[in-house]
């Protein structure tokens, strides 16, 4: 089950809800800060369950009339609630973070052109907690696992933006002192070279 599949799941869990009701908690807990889904996706995550066994859907009449589909959760999706929960709570998993393909290839870029994006990628970051915690201030009081999605969520994000801080400081010294990517690859080149001679 993915991630999406599992907080669709979840949150059917809670309470019957409706397509667009999914979407409006969704906004409201920030949660795809944490997990990909896009407002398109949830009626296709809820056929997905669906057809799995997982939730069931009942129509309900709404305002003017209106009938929306109102989607359960099931018995058997209760066990693949629980099962896939169990999973994600005591198993850490990989992530594969396009800022590390950025540092792995840091090199191909000047000291100047790297502490620009840095510079960006910190302020974004910034901007980033600071609208969580203001989401999480809105809602006050919330359950205790939805303020631990939000403190988890935050801790994340500032343990990142205390390495990009610190990494930004450093690129800035080394600049200061005349250093560079270029000259650095130089050096090893040179180094490699001489080992090789001898």
């Amino acid at each position: 089950m993915t991630n999406a599949e599992l907080a669709i799941l979840g949150l059917v869990a809670e309470r019957p809800l409706h397509g667009y009701e999914i979407e409006q908690v969704i906004e409201q807990r920030g949660m795809r800060d944490w997990t990909e889904i896009g407002f398109s996706s949830i009626y296709y995550l809820l056929n997905k369950l669906e057809k799995a066994g997982f939730v069931e859907r009942a129509l309900r009449a709404a305002e003017r009339g209106a009938v929306r589909k109102v989607y359960t959760l099931t018995e058997a999706g209760r066990e693949a609630l629980k099962n896939g929960v169990v999973a994600a709570l005591s198993t850490p998993q990989r992530c594969y973070l396009p800022i590390q393909i950025g540092l792995a290839n840091l090199p191909s870029l000047s000291t100047e052109e790297a502490i620009t994006a840095l510079t960006h990628y910190r302020d974004v970051l910034v901007q980033r907690a600071a609208g969580l915690r203001a989401k999480w201030e809105s809602q006050m009081p919330v359950p205790d696992f939805v303020a631990a999605m939000f403190e988890h969520s935050l801790a994340l994000i500032n343990a990142e933006l205390q390495w990009a801080r610190r990494f930004l400081e450093h690129l800035e010294t080394r600049r200061h002192q005349g250093w560079s990517f270029e000259t650095e690859f130089i050096g090893t080149d040179r180094k490699e070279s001489s080992d090789g001679e001898s």
